[in-house]
């Protein structure tokens, strides 16, 4: 722990927003999961965390505010929802028809829209890498369990 830990300890959701789905909440509980148990999350210009964020909604815009573990601003990201629109609306669509044929389809097409969904979850996922880049530096897992965040937040907003 201590200087040079580049990792998130904690992630938050703003709820002001509200509740989703119990399928959208449930992708977001297993992404926090996930996301805390194994991440790389460097802040550019810091020395190290370990990393609190807290994602939320402002204006249109995707706010990251991270903190250290004693609560001291490391910084605010402002990032606009703009390049994740059309990424977001096709993964939401996707989702929701994974969703559906999980309760009725044969395997062989639950796992044909399965591969869709990873397909566009992945970029999503770069496209936040390539937004963060000179800000943040994280892997790919990272990128994928926070781009599956601000899915939720954008569902709920």
């Amino acid at each position: 722990m201590g200087q040079g830990d580049f990792r998130l300890f904690d992630v938050v959701l703003d709820d002001t927003i509200g509740r989703s789905t119990p399928d959208v909440e449930h992708e977001r509980a297993v992404a926090i999961f996930d996301l805390v148990e194994e991440n790389s999350f460097t802040p550019f210009g810091h020395a190290g965390g370990p990393y609190k964020l807290r994602l939320s909604l402002a204006n249109a815009r995707l706010v990251l505010a991270i903190t250290t573990e004693a609560d001291e601003d490391v910084a605010t990201h402002i990032l606009s929802l703009t390049p994740f629109r059309r990424i977001i609306k096709d993964y939401f669509m996707i989702c929701e028809s994974y969703y559906e044929a999980i309760r009725t389809a044969t395997p062989s097409r639950i796992e044909a829209i399965d591969m869709g969904r990873r397909g566009i979850h992945n970029e999503g996922s770069q496209t936040l890498m390539d937004r963060l880049d000179g800000k943040i530096s994280v892997d790919f897992d990272t990128a994928r369990r926070l781009f599956t965040l601000v899915c939720v937040l954008y569902w709920r907003g």
